[in-house]
This record gives structure tokens, C-alpha cells and sequence, in this order.
């Protein structure tokens, strides 16, 4: 969002086949701050007609063509919302059975050995997403408990200081992923350090093989004198 000579431009994510939970969570935020969220989610009542409209056209700057020409008919912007979730989610027993499967997921997410803190960061946060986009609540305790209890065995340690020391009323998960990556660092550090030591080590072992062969080759066999 910029603002320049007086008004406001907004920068909308657009609308993909895959993308929905993202997209819905970004055009909230930004109907938020454009003050007119309220008319989105009001079922009935009167609405301020002005306020309905810009989120209408909001929601039109947000999709393709082939939605637009879905919801071309929507006379508010709640009824539009509405159509392009239905759409994009089904009815509530495909809404239901998604929900099932994003949950199972989560549950048997596990961090790689060869995987980095960032991209499990990632995969947890894009079934998280998921999972409220689907209208469940998902609260930021649960993520950072399942980040401390899904890293593998190298990070045990620092996992269990987290969670014997923090604070889970107050701990978010930026500052848990912040403290697994400083330790990650610490961890290639220590193996880039130990790798260097390993070749060094073995250099050396070389050199002094190749002096004894050439200690031998000075060596006289004492039967045939040479």
C-alpha cells in the first residue's frame, strides 16, 4: 500500500487456483485498513452503500476473468466474498474433509534432517494458513509447540530450553524459527570448522606416509646389497 498526492494505491495479490487461503487472509488485512471489511462480512442489516462498493471493487481488482464473470452478478461485495469462497472450497462436506486432511497433515509434520529451519518454517505455515482458511481457528501456541516437538534430533537440545524456559502465553513462532536458526548456524559452523580440521588432519596423515615411503626407499636389502 503507497500513498502519493493524496490517495492510496494497493498493491492486490491475485486470486490463483491454489492460492485462496493466502489470498483471502491479504484481501482481509487490506479491506481492514481500507475501513470497509465490515461491509464484506455483514450477512444483513443495512450497509453503507458506499463502503459495500469499494469492497466490491476491491474484490473485482483481486480476481481473473473467469471468477469475475462468476460473481458478475453479486450486487454486494458480501455476496460475492461468499460465492468465490463456496467456489474455491465447496460445500461444507468437501470443506469438511480438507479441514480433515490439513489437520492429519500438520499432525504427521516432521522437519527433515536435510531440511532447513526456513523451509519446515514454510510447509507448516502453508498448512496453518490452509487450515484457517477454512474458517478454524488456529492459535499461535499450537504452532510454536509443533515446531519445538517436529525438529529433529540436533535441535533437541535448544527445543527443550524453549520450552523449559518460554513462555507460551507470549511466545510467537517468529521468535521460536529466530532461535532455531541461530542455532542452526551455529550447527554448520561447527560442521564447516570440523570438516576443515578433518582435511587438515588427513593432509597431514599423507605427508607422513609419504615421508616413511621415502624413509624405506633408502633402505638397503642386506642379502642382495641394494
Amino acid at each position: 500500500m503507497a500513498e502519493k498526492g493524496g490517495s492510496v494505491f494497493v498493491q492486490y495479490l491475485m486470486l490463483t487456483k491454489s492460492n485462496y487461503s493466502i489470498w483471502a487472509i491479504k484481501m482481509k488485512a487490506l479491506m481492514r485498513a481500507q475501513g470497509v471489511w465490515d461491509a464484506v462480512v455483514a450477512v444483513s442489516g443495512k450497509v453503507d452503500d458506499t463502503m459495500d462498493q469499494k469492497a466490491l471493487t476491491a474484490i473485482y481488482q483481486s480476481i481473473p476473468d473467469d471468477v469475475f464473470a462468476f460473481i458478475a452478478e453479486k450486487t454486494t461485495s458480501h455476496e460475492a466474498w461468499e460465492a468465490i469462497k463456496t467456489n474455491r472450497l465447496g460445500d461444507d462436506r468437501i470443506k469438511e474433509a480438507r479441514l480433515q486432511t490439513l489437520k492429519s497433515e500438520f499432525e504427521r509434520l516432521k522437519m527433515k534432517d536435510t531440511e532447513t529451519i526456513d523451509d519446515f518454517a514454510l510447509r507448516m505455515t502453508t498448512i496453518a494458513n490452509g487450515i484457517r482458511g477454512l474458517g478454524e481457528k488456529f492459535d499461535e501456541t499450537t504452532a510454536v509447540k509443533k515446531i519445538l516437538r517436529a525438529v529433529p534430533s540436533k535441535f533437541l537440545q535448544i527445543a527443550s530450553a524453549i520450552e523449559q524456559f518460554g513462555d507460551f502465553k507470549i511466545m510467537t513462532m517468529e521468535q521460536v524459527i529466530g532461535r532455531l536458526k541461530v542455532h542452526e548456524e551455529q550447527l554448520r559452523s561447527y560442521v564447516e570448522d570440523n570438516q576443515d580440521g578433518e582435511q587438515l588432519l588427513l593432509t597431514r596423515s599423507e605427508w607422513r606416509a609419504r615421508e616413511r615411503r621415502r624413509d624405506k626407499s633408502k633402505d638397503k636389502c642386506f642379502n642382495c646389497q641394494d
